[in-house]
Parts: C-alpha cells; sequence; structure tokens
C-alpha cells in the first residue's frame, strides 16, 4: 500500500504522509478517484514488471488505494507462482 500512496504522492507534487491522511479521514479502504489510480496503474505495472487484468475485480480495485494495493499484491503473488 505504501508504494501506491507514495506513486500517487509523487504523482500530485505531495508528500506522501500528507496524502495517506487525507485518504484515512475519507474511510478506512482510503478511497481515492479511480481515474487517479488508473494514472498509477502503468507506473505500478511497470515498476513490478506484473500486468494487472483488466477485469471486474480489477475495476472494483480502482475505488480504494487499500483494495488496488490488494490487487497488485495478488498478480504479484500469482506471478512468483508461475517462476
Amino acid at each position: 500500500m505504501d508504494i501506491v500512496i507514495d506513486f500517487l504522492a509523487e504523482h500530485q507534487g505531495r508528500p506522501s504522509q500528507e496524502l495517506y491522511e487525507e485518504l484515512a479521514a475519507r474511510g478506512q479502504d482510503l478511497p481515492v478517484d479511480s481515474v487517479l489510480v488508473m494514472e498509477i496503474l502503468a507506473r505500478i505495472e511497470q515498476y513490478f514488471k506484473v500486468r494487472i487484468p483488466a477485469d471486474a475485480e480489477a475495476g472494483r480495485s480502482l475505488r480504494s488505494v487499500w483494495a488496488f494495493a490488494e490487487t497488485v499484491h495478488d498478480s504479484l503473488q500469482a506471478k512468483e507462482q508461475q517462476q
């Protein structure tokens, strides 16, 4: 989750802690604008060298930082199992 917040904060030119506090104030799942997360998706895929599938589950994960981080984690685990 930290890396997702770091990428979001960097994209916005803000400190990570400030963004985290703002998102946490919105709710436990750290809800975020799905358009903003989509902008970060390519960076996450490139950074981790993983592909996030374009399916319904991934679409739902774009609603919060927590869910998106879980999707990235699941994709990384799947990649490790394939190797």
